[in-house]
């Protein structure tokens, strides 16, 4: 590998420090990890590439390198089966993987969400104009922070939830809908968006007044389906499953459940074994 000059956005990892420098670091910022070997080519010709973009984005982006030759346990960890393999952590999880080598144009696209934007000023502006009470200027200010930099999916998340705190929800799914599908792809604004969209099924009504309905007719598919909402709302993701799993046997029932199913899973860790589980279940269903 080609060295870049010292750098304190660029840090090697093994097995002992991997949390401290990419789990815990990833709460403050994005963190790309890079997995890598001296043997392989490609390794090689990406990390100048790599380097340079680090140093573009000047402390916006920490690079965290990780050569699998020495550190095979944390490469089996993260599904790491080819080099390089690219990964890039936010908030403890990994949000995007790419695999093999990427020029300069896709490194750029790979992080370009996930970076602090000037546009976050107007973002920290609005949310402190909608603290004074100052809600329509607010919103103002979003919409033309939005017009001038369309690709930083954080406006449009603020603005989805400022709606959403209103209980305008259905306004925030609409605005989120709207978005370019490349935006909507983003982790964050993605699981808002499921959240808002299982906020609207579960319905208005207080649990007291919900459970009194639901045991008056414990098999109406509709309350089902919402019940399964406000346990997903709860948190209580293993009973919703198991209640849509219910649903997917129940004549033309099957589709919603199944797509319940889906945006239920979506929020999940990627090493939770529910996913697994009802994938398979998935699978058999289909077939």
């Amino acid at each position: 590998m080609v060295e870049s000059l010292e750098s304190p956005w660029i840090l090697a990892a093994d097995a002992g420090n991997f949390r401290a420098l990419v789990l815990e670091n990833s709460a403050r910022g994005p963190v790309l990890v890079n997995f890598w070997s001296r043997k392989a080519g490609p390794c090689l010709r990406q990390y100048p590439l790599l380097d340079r973009l680090v140093h573009d984005l000047d402390g916006r982006l920490l690079l965290v390198n990780v050569d699998v030759d020495a550190e095979s346990g944390l490469a089996r960890e993260y599904g790491v089966a080819s080099v390089p393999t690219l990964k890039l952590f936010r908030k403890g999880r990994v949000v995007e993987t790419r695999h093999g080598y990427q020029n300069a144009q896709e490194l750029e696209a790979l992080v370009q969400f996930y970076i602090a934007r000037d546009s976050d000023r107007a973002l920290a502006e609005a949310v402190r104009l909608y603290g004074e009470g100052r809600h329509q200027e607010a919103y103002r200010h979003l919409a033309d922070a939005i017009v001038e930099d369309p690709v930083n999916p954080r406006l449009p998340l603020a603005m989805a939830k400022l709606l959403a705190h209103e209980g305008r929800f259905e306004e925030a799914l609409r605005l989120l809908d709207s978005l370019p599908a490349e935006l909507r792809r983003y982790d964050e604004l993605l699981e808002f968006r499921v959240l808002t969209g299982f906020r609207v099924e579960a319905g208005e009504e207080t649990d007291e007044a919900f459970a009194e309905r639901l045991a008056a007719d414990p098999d109406d598919p509709g309350l089902l389906r919402r019940q399964a909402a406000r346990l997903v709302l709860k948190g209580e993701h293993a009973e919703a499953l198991q209640l849509l799993a219910g649903l997917l046997e129940l004549e033309g029932q099957a589709d919603d459940a199944r797509n319940a199913i889906l945006r239920v899973l979506g929020l999940l860790d990627e090493d939770d074994p529910l996913r697994g589980e009802y994938r398979r279940l998935l699978q058999r269903e289909y077939h």
